[in-house]
C-alpha cells in the first residue's frame, strides 16, 4: 500500500492511481461516520452529521448509514473502526484531525474499505483527506472585532497548539491589526475539543480580564454562551449558534460537508472513487457565514465585501506584510504565505498575546 503524508491541495488533488470496483446496482454503499463528541453538542460532530444525513436524503436506498460518536482517539478510534469494517461498511469517515494515524494504521489492514479523513495529513491507496478553509472565515471575524472592540482586548478559547489552530488564531489576528493596530487577540488554552466546563472557565477568566469580545474553537457553544451572560459579544463556530446567544452572536463560520460526502459517495458507488486531498474554503460554501447580527450595517457590510474578496480570491488571508510576534516581518508586503506553510504553521503573528504550550 503506498502511503504518503503531504500538505492538501485546493479543491481535490493528487490522485494515487487506484479506482474501485463499482457496486452491483442493488446492492446498498454502507457508509459509518466516526465521531469523537456527540452530535447533540451543536458545532464539530453536529456538522458532520448534518452532512451524512444529506447523504442519506440523496442516495435514498442506495446507500445506509451509520455513526459511532463520543470515539476517543487511540485504541478506540482503532476498534471502532475495525468492528465497522470487519462487520461489512464499504466506506468509512473519521472525522477528526485526532484520528489520523489509527485511520492509516486501520486502513492498511481493510484495503478494500474506503477511509475518508478530516483535517488529515497522509493518504494512502484507500484513503483520502479533506478539510475546510476555515481561516477565510476567521479572517471576517478578525475584521469585525477590530472595528468593535471597546477595551482593545478579545480572547479566544483554543484547544491544543497544533497547526489548524494555530493557523486561525492567526488569521484572526492579521486582519484585526489590519483594521486595528492597537486590538490584541488574548489566547486561553484548555487543551481539549470539547470541555465545557474548561472553556466556560476560560472565557470567563478572558472577560474578568477586559476582552470585550469572545471568540469560539472548542467544541460546544460553551464560549458563545459566556460572552451572552455577560453582556458582551463573540463568534460561533462550525455551526450558526446564534439560538445560544442571540443578544451575543456576530456571525459564526459555519461547515457545509454534505456536498463533500455527496460526491465521496457517489464517485464509490460508480466506481471512480481515488485517493484526493481536498481543501476548500468561501469558495466553495464548504465554509460560509452566519448572518452578520449585532452589530452596525457598516460593519456587516464591510465584511460581506471582505467574506466575497476571499471567495473570489480577490482577498488572502495570509498575504503581506506579516509579522510575528516580536516585530519581525515574516511575509513580504505584495507575497501571500502558500499551503505548504499553512499546514505546518508552528508559530504566532503580531497581536497574539499568548505563547503555544510545550
Amino acid at each position: 500500500m503506498l502511503i504518503q503524508k503531504k500538505p492538501l491541495l485546493a479543491v481535490v488533488a493528487l490522485c494515487l492511481g487506484i479506482t474501485q470496483q463499482a457496486l452491483a446496482q442493488d446492492d446498498p454503499l454502507s457508509i459509518a461516520f466516526v465521531y469523537d463528541s456527540a452530535i447533540e453538542n451543536n458545532s464539530w460532530t453536529g456538522q458532520h452529521d448534518s452532512g451524512r444525513q444529506a447523504v442519506e436524503a440523496h442516495f435514498g436506498d442506495r446507500v445506509t448509514t451509520q455513526y459511532v460518536e463520543n470515539v476517543e482517539p487511540g485504541p478506540d478510534a482503532a476498534s471502532t473502526m475495525q468492528d465497522l469494517a470487519n462487520s461489512g461498511v464499504d466506506m468509512i469517515f473519521a472525522t477528526s484531525v485526532a484520528f489520523s494515524d489509527t485511520t492509516i494504521s486501520v486502513a492498511a489492514q481493510f484495503p478494500d474499505v474506503f477511509f475518508e479523513n478530516a483535517n488529515g495529513d497522509t493518504t494512502a491507496d484507500n484513503v483520502a483527506t479533506y478539510a475546510a478553509r476555515d481561516y477565510q472565515g476567521m479572517t471576517i471575524e478578525g475584521h469585525i472585532a477590530g472595528q468593535l472592540t471597546a477595551t482593545n482586548e478579545i480572547g479566544i478559547v483554543a484547544p491544543f497548539p497544533i497547526p489548524v489552530v494555530m493557523r486561525n488564531i492567526n488569521a484572526f489576528a492579521i486582519e484585526m491589526r489590519r483594521v486595528n493596530p492597537n486590538a490584541n487577540l488574548n489566547v486561553a488554552w484548555i487543551n481539549r475539543w470539547n470541555d465545557p466546563p474548561a472553556a466556560t472557565e476560560a472565557a470567563n477568566t478572558l472577560v474578568d480580564n477586559g476582552a470585550d469580545i469572545l471568540v469560539q474553537f472548542s467544541d460546544s457553544p460553551a464560549v458563545l454562551q459566556v460572552a451572552q451572560e455577560r453582556g458582551i459579544l463573540g463568534f460561533g463556530l462550525s455551526s450558526d449558534m446564534l439560538s445560544f446567544a442571540p443578544d451575543a452572536q456576530l456571525t459564526a463560520v459555519v461547515n457545509d460537508y454534505g456536498p463533500y460526502y455527496i460526491s465521496r459517495v457517489q464517485a464509490a458507488l460508480d466506481g471512480t472513487w481515488q485517493s484526493t486531498a481536498t481543501w476548500d474554503g468561501l469558495g466553495t460554501n464548504m465554509v460560509a457565514m452566519a448572518d452578520y447580527t449585532n452589530m452596525p450595517e457598516d460593519v456587516a457590510n464591510s465584511a460581506r465585501a471582505l467574506e466575497q474578496a476571499l471567495a473570489s480570491g480577490q482577498r488572502r488571508s495570509f498575504q503581506g506584510p506579516i509579522s510575528a510576534q516580536g516585530g519581525s516581518e515574516i511575509v513580504a508586503e505584495g507575497q501571500v504565505l502558500g499551503d505548504e506553510s499553512l499546514l505546518t504553521m508552528d508559530f504566532f503573528v503580531e497581536g497574539v498575546i499568548g505563547a503555544a504550550p510545550n
